[in-house]
C-alpha cells in the first residue's frame, strides 16, 4: 500500500490490509486534518478496507464534524460500503 497527498486529497493505492496499513493511513489523514475541515481520499484499487479503517473514517465525519469524500476505484468496494450503509455517510463515488 502507498499513500500520496496533495493538499486536501490523499490517495491510497494498493490493498488495505495490515495494521501498519491503519496507522500509516491514520497518521497521513491526521496531518491534513490538522490543517483542512474538508478531505478526499482516494482509494484507487483496494480490494477492502479494515474495520478500524472504517471506524477511524467514522469518528472522523460523525465526532470531528469533517468533510470527508470516499473516492473508490474499484465496483466491489462500493457496494461492500452500500451493505453496510455508510456510502452515503462518506459520500463514496465511483472513481
Amino acid at each position: 500500500m502507498d499513500i500520496s497527498v496533495s493538499s486536501n486529497i490523499i490517495t491510497i493505492t494498493g490493498n488495505i490490509k495490515t495494521v501498519q496499513d491503519f496507522q500509516s493511513i491514520k497518521s497521513n489523514i491526521d496531518t491534513v486534518v490538522a490543517n483542512q475541515n474538508s478531505i478526499v481520499i482516494n482509494l484507487v484499487d483496494s480490494l477492502s478496507i479494515t474495520s478500524s479503517v472504517i471506524g477511524y473514517f467514522n469518528k472522523l465525519v460523525l465526532k470531528d464534524k469533517v468533510d470527508l469524500t470516499l473516492g473508490v476505484g474499484n465496483e466491489q468496494l462500493i457496494e461492500l460500503l452500500e451493505d453496510l450503509s455508510l456510502k452515503t455517510l462518506f459520500k463514496a463515488r465511483k472513481i
